[in-house]
Formats: C-alpha cells, sequence, structure tokens
C-alpha cells in the first residue's frame, strides 16, 4: 500500500476555504428559500431543474442524477412538493414501470416568485464577488471535479503517487 499524499499548505489552505465558503452559502440559500417560500434547496432546484426540462417532465431517475441525491431522497421531496400541489408524478408513455415527475402550473408561479431572491443570494455571495477570469477559472475546476466524480471510476483506480 502506498503512503498518503498529503495536503500541503497551499492545498489545505485550498480545501478549507472551499468547504467553508460552500456550507456557508449552502446555509444562506436554505435561510432565503425557508424564509420565502417554505422550500427547502433541493425542492428548489428540482422545480428550477423541471421548469427547463421539455414539458416542465422529466424521469425520476435523470432527475436524482441532476439534484444529485439519492432515489429514496427525490422520492421524499417530491413527495413534499407533490402535497403542495407544486409537482405531480404520472407514468411514463409507453413505459408503465416510468416514472415523471412533472411541473404543475402552481409550481411553476411558485418558482417564478422564488427565483429573484435566490439569484440575489447567490450573486450577493459568490457570483458578483468574482472577476470574470475568476468565474471561468472556477467553472472549469468545478467541471473538472464533477466529471471525476460521475466517471464511476472507484476511488483506487484515481490514487497515483507523487512520483506518477
Amino acid at each position: 500500500m502506498s503512503e498518503s499524499r498529503w495536503l500541503d499548505a497551499e492545498e489545505m489552505s485550498a480545501w478549507q476555504a472551499f468547504l467553508t465558503a460552500s456550507h456557508l452559502l449552502d446555509r444562506r440559500i436554505e435561510e432565503q428559500l425557508k424564509s420565502a417560500a417554505g422550500l427547502t434547496h433541493p425542492q428548489f432546484e428540482i422545480l428550477a431543474i423541471l421548469s427547463a426540462s421539455p414539458e416542465r417532465r422529466l424521469r425520476m431517475t435523470e432527475l436524482a442524477r441532476r439534484v444529485v441525491v439519492s432515489k429514496s431522497g427525490l422520492t421524499y421531496q417530491v413527495t413534499q412538493l407533490e402535497k403542495r400541489g407544486l409537482v405531480e408524478r404520472t407514468t411514463c408513455p409507453g413505459d408503465d414501470r416510468g416514472v415523471l415527475a412533472v411541473l404543475t402550473a402552481e409550481g411553476m408561479r411558485h418558482l417564478e416568485k422564488t427565483a429573484p431572491g435566490h439569484v440575489e443570494v447567490v450573486r450577493r455571495f459568490l457570483i458578483d464577488l468574482l472577476s470574470r477570469q475568476e468565474l471561468t477559472t472556477m467553472a472549469s475546476a468545478m467541471h473538472k471535479a464533477q466529471e471525476a466524480m460521475r466517471s464511476g471510476e472507484p476511488l483506487s483506480a484515481r490514487h497515483t503517487d507523487a512520483g506518477d
């Protein structure tokens, strides 16, 4: 077994800054969504993703992948949204086993009312603090990280020694 490649001071600083900033931003977003619309962040994401999907509908499995939650977590969130009349579930045409999540007209109205406050928080605490170059660099870095994590490759296959 190879030795661990510990983070150097610069890497540790970047990692800790990322963790702290992402947790703080998520808390601000949660606070804003709860107070303005009674929504959780995942619920808002579900509404936003459905609103941008063809016919405002998407298979539950695809929605779970996009929201980055487990299937059971998505089922819980969609159930909460259904109770409020913001989303409904229906079977997929031609595939009785498939389930679609569908944004209702009320869900669209709720999203349109909530989105400006959400964007304001995202801008105030992240986007407007960064230059265009920093935004480009951040997007590139986060896309690389997403790609690595979505590749399905086991962690052991990605581990390399410092000399490799």
